[in-house]
């Protein structure tokens, strides 16, 4: 190998890591976004948990302090940089299912039962457990404007089971709930 072909063989090694390194740095700054974008929505979501759990004991929407009840759910998210000062998120910025619903249902309209309330009534008039699918049916026989998907009965059926309101009964392959015995419980 002649050194004009180890010269060029050098250099071309030379442009193809230079060529990745920058790729390699591109990918770093892409990735440094993303994860910032990820640790705003952290925040986000965790401020949201502590205020559902906060006001997990208002079961009625009158007792929920005025500013929040007629505040649309999501106006703007506030977030801390790294400097403590605070900052307008973009992406909570944007109208969310659950803003829409605030600002149409905080009209005069009569509150809706929740769903988990009406579950719960549902199985209570049961003496054996019944499956979501089931539970599901009856409500939307009873309830015409109510259409959850059956993955929204579910977890609310697994929440309900989380508050040790009703039991999850396995029955071969199937799920079915009951009311909790308040005589077992206490």
């Amino acid at each position: 190998m002649s050194s004009q072909s180890a010269a060029e063989l050098r250099s071309r090694y030379v442009e193809q890591v230079a060529s990745e390194l920058d790729e390699n740095r591109r990918r770093q700054e892409e990735l440094a976004q993303k994860i910032e974008v990820l640790k705003q929505e952290e925040t986000l979501l965790t401020d949201i948990l502590g205020l559902a759990e906060r006001y997990e004991g208002f079961a009625v929407a009158s007792a929920l302090p005025a500013q929040k009840r007629d505040a649309p759910a999501v106006a703007k998210a506030k977030r801390r940089g790294a400097n403590g000062s605070i900052a307008h998120g973009s992406a909570a910025s944007r109208s969310t299912p659950t803003a829409a619903k605030a600002k149409g249902g905080a009209k005069g309209a009569t509150r809706r039962p929740l769903l988990g309330d009406l579950l719960m009534t549902l199985l209570s008039g049961h003496d054996e457990p019944r499956s979501a699918k089931e539970l599901r049916d009856e409500l939307l026989k009873k309830h015409p404007d109510r259409n959850p998907t059956p993955q929204v009965v579910r977890n609310t059926l697994e929440s309900l089971v989380a508050k040790s309101r009703i039991e999850r009964h396995k029955q071969q392959r199937s799920v079915m709930y009951t009311v909790v015995n308040p005589a077992a419980a206490g």
